[in-house]
Formats: structure tokens, sequence, C-alpha cells
């Protein structure tokens, strides 16, 4: 009970419910190596007793938490009601300073403090204080003031006749301006572009996109390099970026080659840095490096010290692997024009960035990109190397065995500690949110669960071998919340999967959209008997999509290529009777609603249609079409589950054939175009259902440009 009691009191949990109904216990070893990572001592019975007396002792005495959270427009907070009476509370904000006394007097009431993260003091009539930081939020997020429609793509996949061997931020632009002006688009949801662990001796970069060396700053291999301006005054490499485009879109079993692009793009990069900037954009890059301050210095450092040393920190000399030792200072001191570089990268790649936006929205999107916010860092990285006290040292986050994973599954992502996160007022949360608002009009949080609890897996062990440690949701909200409001941007939650009671509830009080996947929204036992669930009963507070990164392709779905595919890998799948009867069972659907025209079952475009003619019927603020699904692409981005066996995150975007196409190719598509004009046929019930009594197509596909090449 000691141990139970000392865990509860740190956020470790002692057990967890995979399912309605069933609870398992999480193992003493598991729950030790938890307060191991937190600096509690609780590997013997006397160990324990005397951390859970020091842990009450210090919970009995403190006025105050390290954070506490106001919300505004709404009821004083418990915290302020359970301080003793008379107590003076002091708070000081960016604007103004106040001070009150709880309870209230009549000529002394408490007002709502501005909208921030301010200092408060809390001074008892016995002499007594504490300090805490206050986090006052507005209870909800901003929402999409319309329904609209918008693309879902992993950027490096669209490649154009410009891109030197992956899609890029020019690309990007591009797609979103085309389909807004084009099809009507709101949104163009990307990958997380955040910047990668750097390629090391007779090791490559790792291409997924959710292992990232840094979720503060984005990857330059992103850039457009014919766009940075000083460009115009270095040596062409442009036939040399043919080659690598060709390489890709000339062979259909070509792959993206990050490290050969990010090769050639650093050449070109380290021979425009030797151009001097114009003084009114070396003003710009210095209120940059101004705005961007430590964090920036430390991401740029890491970058430095990583050509030198290797890009793991963890195998630095012991000086070096401390962002703050005299010795680190030295060599930062020693490395200042590659400092000077990469920092000069974060700053091209920003600017870029908001450039993207900007054509986004400057085309009639209300809402632009939505940038993804991966659940974790490398441990080896940018990020675990210069806020190394803030992370769990010896964690891996991953998932607890479940249905689909009997073994659960281990993600190599460290941890944030809960109690330092708390003690710093959850800067680091802070601060990679506020970058990455900067160019975005929404952000999609993966594994938006992890606000509340995150499995942690001690290093060396099985999956089934952690436990979940709990975080402050409401602080993690609190800030999730006051940095949308402050920059205006939508918020989406990945919420696919098993959730804890009362989370998805929690996040759409706080304006926090949800993920619904056309194939997971079925009637499930025991309260249903699996039928899909009505257009109309769908969640309005989310993204409708019919497919992510980790899933199969809508035209793969339809087919059962998807199924072939993992039964030729070896890996655990549903039979190809099973797959074929959920797909026959949702077709049926689509024909009775009108949505799928008589005798069109085996007709696999007319059938991907169907599917996002059903998606828009549903009250979904949002509806993302998967841009592989406008060329009937087969192939899945990411197989989990895979390594070697699979070309996860390096895929080009191809048709139906498996032929790479290019972004130019994807526009002048008849199928694309099919597709998106979904989304603007007009009475679309009435004229579905007449079309499919008539048997004949609504639209005809559009003409192609000259020399287009149709897909």
């Amino acid at each position: 009970m000691s141990l139970a009691r000392l865990a509860e009191l740190y956020g470790v949990a002692t057990s967890y419910s995979p399912a309605p109904g069933t609870t398992v216990r999480a193992s003493d070893k598991a729950v030790t190596a938890a307060l191991a990572a937190l600096g509690v001592d609780a590997g013997t019975p006397d160990a324990v007793r005397d951390a859970l007396a020091a842990r009450e002792a210090e919970t009995a005495s403190r006025l105050l938490p390290p954070t506490v959270v106001w919300w505004l427009e709404g009821p004083a907070p418990e915290w302020l009601k359970g301080l003793p009476e008379g107590t003076r509370l002091s708070l000081e904000a960016r604007s103004e300073a106040q001070n009150w006394s709880y309870p209230p007097g009549s000529d002394d009431t408490p007002r709502e403090p501005p909208a921030g993260v301010h200092t408060l003091t809390a001074r008892t009539p016995d002499g007594a204080t504490a300090t805490a930081h206050l986090i006052a939020a507005p209870r909800k997020a901003p929402l999409p003031p319309e329904r609209t429609h918008g693309l879902l793509v992993q950027s490096y996949s669209l490649l154009s006749r410009r891109s030197w061997g992956m899609g890029d931020l020019a690309d990007l632009a591009d797609l979103a301006s085309w389909s807004a002006r084009t099809h009507g688009t709101g949104f163009l949801q990307v990958n997380p572009l955040h910047a990668a662990v750097p390629a090391g001796p007779g090791m490559g970069t790792d291409p997924s996109p959710y292992r990232p060396s840094s979720r503060r700053f984005p990857d330059p291999v992103h850039l457009r390099i014919e766009d940075i301006p000083e460009y115009a005054y270095v040596p062409s490499l442009a036939d040399e970026a043919a080659r690598l485009r060709d390489a890709v879109l000339r062979d259909e079993d070509g792959l993206i080659d990050r490290d050969a692009v990010w090769a050639l793009k650093r050449r070109a990069l380290e021979a425009v840095h030797a151009v001097p900037l114009t003084p009114g954009r070396r003003a710009a890059y210095w209120d940059f490096l101004a705005a961007q301050g430590t964090a920036l210095e430390d991401h740029a450092t890491y970058c430095a010290l990583a050509e030198v040393h290797g890009p793991d920190h963890r195998a630095w000399p012991a000086a070096l692997q401390d962002p703050r030792s005299p010795e680190t200072a030295h060599a930062r001191r020693e490395l200042m024009d590659r400092v000077d570089f990469h920092s000069w990268l974060a700053w091209l790649t920003d600017t870029q960035l908001l450039a993207t936006q900007r054509t986004a929205l400057d085309a009639g999107m209300p809402v632009g990109l939505v940038h993804d916010l991966a659940v974790g860092v490398h441990p080896g990285g940018a990020d675990a190397w210069a806020q190394r006290d803030v992370f769990a040292q010896g964690m891996s986050v991953g998932a607890p065995p479940d249905a689909f994973n009997a073994r659960g599954q281990d993600w190599g992502l460290p941890p944030w500690r809960p109690d330092r996160l708390a003690e710093t007022g959850y800067a680091p949360f802070r601060g990679l949110l506020r970058n990455l608002m900067r160019y975005a009009g929404a952000v999609r949080i993966d594994h938006v669960m992890g606000l509340f609890r995150l499995w942690w897996i001690p290093e060396g062990e099985e999956p089934t071998e952690g436990t979940y440690v709990h975080y402050d949701a409401e602080a993690m909200l609190a800030v999730l919340l006051l940095e949308a409001s402050r920059s205006h941007t939508y918020l989406i939650g990945e919420d696919l999967g098993t959730v804890e009671p009362g989370v998805r509830e929690r996040l759409r009080e706080g304006g926090v959209m949800g993920t619904s996947v056309l194939w997971f929204e079925r009637n499930y036992p025991p309260d249903g008997d699996g039928s899909p669930v009505p257009a109309e009963e769908w969640r309005t507070d989310c993204v409708a999509t019919a497919t992510t990164h980790d899933l199969p392709s809508t035209a793969a779905r339809l087919s059962g290529d998807d199924v072939r595919l993992r039964e030729r890998l070896a890996l655990s799948t549903a039979s190809p009777a099973e797959a074929a009867a959920e797909v026959a069972d949702w077709l049926a659907l689509f024909a009775r609603l009108g949505l799928l025209p008589r005798g069109c079952q085996d007709d696999e475009e007319e059938a991907v249609r169907a599917v996002h003619r059903f998606l828009r019927r549903t009250p979904a603020r949002l509806v993302g079409v998967w841009l592989p699904d406008l060329v009937g692409d087969r192939r899945p981005q990411n197989l989990p589950g895979t390594w070697a066996e699979y070309p996860n995150w390096r895929l080009p975007v191809a048709d139906a054939t498996g032929r790479p196409v290019t972004l130019e190719e994807v526009t002048a598509s008849p199928r694309a175009h099919a597709l998106l004009q979904v989304f603007t046929e007009t009475t679309e019930t009435a004229e579905t259902a007449e079309a499919a009594e008539r048997e004949v197509p609504l639209t005809d596909p559009p003409t192609d440009p000259p020399d287009a090449r149709a897909v």
C-alpha cells in the first residue's frame, strides 16, 4: 500500500484499463522505475517509507503548487478557495501589478488576471510565503467559423518539376494556391516539418517525421533553394537537382533519398551563406536571433557540435553532454561560424514557412496550413540535449498491450517530466507551441491523449513492463488554449484508439477538435451491432477523413491491396473475406443513400467519390482528403510494424499503376478534379439520387491543359 500511495502522490499509475471492464496491474518494477525517473527512490521498503513521509509533509505544508491555472470568465479557481483566510496575493503581470486578499472584503474584490503566464506570490497573516506560476487562459480555443474541406499530404512525397528530389515548401504553397483557387479547399494538413536528427558516419537520417531531433525548429531540408534571394549570386546546381528528381520520378521503384537531397541542398546553402545579406535582410535576421534567444542558440550549437562529434549527444565527451557546462560554452565560441550557419538556416526556413501560410490565406483558405506536432523527440537529438533537465532519463514513451498489439509499442521517445514542467511554468511546452503557431492556421497534436498521461517504459524493457504517468492536464490544456487564442490557431487532436474516459469530452469543452476516420466509425459491441455510424451521428468538432498516414489509402482498402500487402509481409491482418465484407457493408450503405450510382460498386473511382460524399454529409467542421486518393495511389506512406521490410516515409505520390506523379500531373488529373468536385456539388442528395437512377455521372472531367499527362 505504501508504494501505491507514493505512486499516487507523484501521478504514477499502478494499474490501467485496456478495455472496458478490464483492469491490468502494473508491476512494482515498472512503478519503481517510473518513480526513479522522477527522482524518487522507491527501491526498498525503507526508501518507500521515507519518500512517502517526505512527499506528504511537502504537500501538507505548501501554500501553492509550482503552477496554478485560472480559467478566465468563470468561477474562482479551487486553489484560491483553499488558501488560509487573510492571505494576500500579488500578481506580477506584463501589463500591470495586482494585489488582493482572499476571501475578499467589500472593498477588495479579486479581479481576473489578464491572459498570460504570470508570477503569483501568496503571503499568509502568519508570514508564510509561496510563489507560483499562474497560467490565466481562456476556457476555449477558437474554432473555424465555417465548415470546409482540405487536403492531407506528406510534404516530402509530392514533388514538382522544380523540386530537388523531394517535395518542398514552395510545392506546398503551390498546392495550397491551386486547390483553394480551383476547388475551394480551406486547409492543407502536412506531416511534422520538425528538424530531423542529422545523418552520422555509416548512418542515414531517420526518415520518420515523428521522431525528430527538435520540435522547436523546422528542418531546412524543406527549403526551396531558388527562393532564397542570395542564391542568385552563386553557381547553379540545377542539373544535379534534376538528376535527383528524375531518380525518384522516372522509376516505379524510385524512393526519396532525404540524405542525398540534403547533401545537395547543403552544398548550395554553404555557398549562399557566404553571400552578404542586404542591410534590410541582415536586420530581419538579427531580429529573428533576438526573438528566439537561448532556444535557437542551443539548437544551433547542437547542430554545430553534431558535425564534429556525431548526431547522438549521448556519445559526446561527457562535458559537452551538458549544454550549460563551461566546456560547451567554449566549444560554442570555437564553432561560432557553424552556430551562425545553423541559426541562419532556421531563419530561412521560418521565413519560407511564413510565406507558405501567407500564400494559402491569400488564395482564400480560411485555415491555411495545418502543422503536425509530433508526440516527442529523439533521445539523442537537439531538444533532449538542450532541455535535458526536463526529460525523464532512462524512459521511453509507447503504448501498453491492447487488442491490436499484444506486445505493446515502444516509440523510442523520452517523455517530459511532469514535475519539471510545473516548476518552469510549462515553459518548454509554451515555447514549442508559440514557434509552431507562428506559421500555422491550425495545429494537429499527435496522440493528444499525451496531455493527460503517457505510457513510460524503462529503457531495455519490453513495452509490457511500462506504466502510465499522469500530467497536470488542466495546466497542459491551459497552455495550449492560451497560445492558440493568442495566435488564433485552431486545434486538432489525434484521438484515435483507446482513450481514457472523459478525455474526449474535456478536449471538446476546450475547443480541441478530434479526428474521425470513416472505417473506424462503427457502433461497436457491446452497445452496438457493428454497423456503420450514420453520417448525421458523427461528431461536429472533428476532422473527418477516410484515412491517415498510418493507414491504407482508400483505393487500397476498397481493392483489398492493403490486406494482400500485409499478408505478403507476414503482418497481422484481417482475413481477405473479413476485409471485403467490411468494405461491402460501407458500399451498400452508400448505395442506399444515393451516394454511389447504381451498378458502380465495382467502379473504384466512383466508390472513392462515394466515400467522400458520405464524409461531406457528416456535420464535421473539417473534412480531409488524403492527397494520394486524388490519383488512386495504393501504397501506404507508413506501414506500422515494419522497418527494413517496407520503405516507410520514402515513397513519392503515385497513380493507380504505381507510377510516380508530379504536382503538375496531380493538378491536371481528371480523377483528382472529379474527386474534389464532390465538395462543390449542389443539392447533393437529390442530384446524386437522380444520377443513380439515370446511371450517368454528374460531372464531366475537366479538359486537360496542353501537354498535361492524365493520371
